[in-house]
């Protein structure tokens, strides 16, 4: 009877935590639906941006711009993004692990040279594990992506470069594939390679006024605010599929625990109940003879 009871209270247990699982896994789910809504609006307008620096830098024989400049690294920045929670299966922890691989990679510079911005609770507390300080707490602006909260950040790192206080920024973040496929992505922020981006556009089409050089000096700024802004957004959308994901799988396997369960509890209680009638008969004919 002990061992029902045990097994009755397990079933309760699994039982609970699955419909908070369930739950979990629904409001991930709807979060996600929002999440790739806004994904799918930004897109267009960065699409349409990236066309318009083409066809300015396609206007340029040999662009000199301070946001191109390649110099030896003395520091570097680097933009990391996780989440502020964690059940979500190895969203964060991935994170952590490509940081770390990252600033390994620059430890010869001196940790006074390795600025880190994390963006979410868990990677601020790898920053901090790694010994070393973040550049700010920006827990509270992680969870939701707006223009208005990238832009400042974006402004402050693009300020550093061309005052020479950092020679490079990076990106560590996840990119949204699909609901089951996120992908770790690290790659440069400043310097811009903007060469890579020349395409063959009819530029004869376009009058450029008053000239692509000062257009392209407005226009730089605005792409890498708006990079910041996408790429946050990218990587809470994955953040959010992979923990309903995570939600998904656990709920399954609960539902398997529970059929487990389920089994062994019947068959103890088939135990038992046999154990009775033998008694019961046994009895029986203990008075009988």
């Amino acid at each position: 009877m002990a061992e029902l009871k045990e097994i009755k209270g397990r079933l309760q247990s699994v039982r609970s935590t699955q419909k908070i699982t369930s739950a979990m896994m629904m409001v991930s789910s709807s979060k996600l639906h929002k999440a790739q809504q806004i994904i799918s609006d930004l897109y267009p307008y960065e699409q349409k941006l990236y066309y318009l620096l083409q066809i300015l830098l396609n206007q340029q024989e040999e662009l000199v711009s301070p946001f191109i400049h390649q110099r030896p690294v003395e520091r570097v920045a680097i933009v990391a993004f996780s989440s502020n929670s964690s059940l979500a299966g190895r969203f964060n922890d991935d994170i952590t692990d490509k940081l770390q691989a990252v600033v390994a990679s620059y430890r010869h510079l001196g940790n006074d040279n390795i600025l880190i911005y994390p963006i979410g609770d868990k990677v601020a507390k790898a920053t901090r594990n790694m010994g070393l300080e973040a550049q700010g707490n920006f827990t509270d602006i992680s969870e939701k992506p707006a223009y208005k909260n990238t832009q400042p950040l974006a402004d402050e790192l693009t300020n550093m470069f061309l005052d020479k206080t950092v020679d490079r920024v990076e990106l560590i973040y996840h990119h949204f594939r699909s609901k089951g496929s996120q992908v770790i992505v690290h790659e440069p922020y400043l310097p811009v390679n903007l060469k890579s981006e020349k395409r063959d556009i009819p530029v004869d089409q376009y009058i450029i006024d008053p000239d692509s050089e000062s257009i392209l000096h407005l226009l730089i700024p605005k792409v890498l605010r708006l990079k910041l802004y996408t790429i946050h957004s990218d990587s809470v959308t994955s953040e959010h599929a992979a923990r309903m994901t995570a939600m998904q799988i656990a709920t399954d396997n609960a539902d398997n625990m529970i059929e487990d369960l389920k089994l062994e509890y019947n068959k103890l209680r088939q135990e038992s109940i046999t154990n009775e009638l033998l008694d019961i008969i046994g009895g029986s004919f203990g008075r009988s003879s």
